[in-house]
């Protein structure tokens, strides 16, 4: 089991690079220029904006550049905004935490959802909780994360005044009354992100349950007389979940993107809206730190995908 997650965790590494030179030459090779605001200001003369140029090495050939950046993020230096004038570290820090929150929170639901409707309704197929669980799992998976997040504002905020619709920061209440305040402007994100997730892994568990449970070894655990809550929690589930883990893996980068969209909605202050802002206001800087921290996040749910697989099959370890 060690050496199995020691491979792994040595296959992070070529990972992480690979991606940040894809997004490095991507980024470079992308129009814009984060000095473009001073170039059309006449007040500016040629010789500042040169010398601006040359202080960051905008002029330098791209592998320079590259190797310059990433021998900046190893000491832990992510760059320089251009536009709100203070250190990349500084300002993914300081709404790191809120998007993983808000992630976090959203995943935990959809499991909530996904495994007891899933299960459940793969072990009573075609009645009528399977067909009401599958309708609106179908429908869940169908409407996008920006059309119910406008329909909860329209019911939950301006029609019954139950949430507020917009994320705020900077709450001024104390005690208990600030950490309600702050799970009440979550409720809404999370439950957007949660209930579509949830209804995408409801079918997958659905589907890979009713796979497991026709097979010849769980007939063989009923013969012997076990019970159906030991047959379906021992031999059924964790045998399915196996191709499930797979499926939540590859969504990983689907669930970031889709956080990206809420956090737009309900102006949660996370990573998602900085990158969104850096990129209309062509600060790279910001645009490359972000979406290496989005790749990372995704890398590091694959690699617990990796480990959940050798805790459920442990065959896995051996190979």
């Amino acid at each position: 089991m060690s050496r199995y997650l020691l491979r792994r965790l040595l296959l992070v590494v070529p990972a992480v690079l690979g991606i940040s030179v894809v997004l490095f030459a991507v980024l470079a090779a992308a129009p814009g220029d984060p000095f473009e605001e001073l170039a059309t200001n006449p007040a500016i003369p040629p010789e500042v904006r040169a010398n601006l140029r040359a202080q960051f090495g905008l002029d330098d050939p791209v592998a320079v550049r590259y190797l310059r950046w990433l021998a900046a993020m190893l000491q832990g230096d992510w760059g320089y905004s251009f536009v709100s004038r203070m250190d990349v570290e500084d300002l993914i820090l300081q709404r790191l935490p809120t998007t993983i929150v808000v992630i976090g929170a959203s995943q935990v639901l959809a499991l909530l959802i996904a495994l007891p409707v899933g299960i459940y309704a793969a072990t009573r197929p075609y009645s009528i909780f399977d067909q009401i669980a599958s309708t609106f799992a179908m429908v869940g998976f169908a409407l996008p994360t920006f059309f119910t997040g406008i329909l909860f504002i329209l019911v939950f905020s301006i029609h019954l005044d139950w949430l507020p619709f917009v994320y705020r920061a900077d709450i001024s209440a104390t005690g208990w009354r600030f950490w309600w305040e702050h799970v009440r402007q979550t409720i809404m994100p999370v439950a957007v992100l949660g209930l579509f997730q949830g209804a995408a892994w409801t079918r997958y568990v659905r589907s890979s349950v009713l796979d497991v449970i026709r097979l010849d070894y769980v007939t063989t655990a009923r013969a012997k007389g076990l019970p159906e809550r030991i047959v379906v929690l021992k031999h059924v589930v964790r045998n399915a979940l196996i191709p499930v883990v797979t499926l939540v893996a590859l969504q990983m980068p689907a669930v970031f993107g889709g956080a990206i969209v809420t956090e737009q909605i309900f102006r949660v202050p996370g990573i998602g809206s900085l990158l969104i802002s850096a990129i209309l206001a062509n600060d790279t800087p910001v645009v490359m730190a972000v979406t290496f921290v989005f790749s990372v996040l995704v890398i590091l749910s694959n690699l617990l995908a990796d480990i959940l697989y050798a805790w459920l099959d442990p065959r896995i370890s051996y190979r």
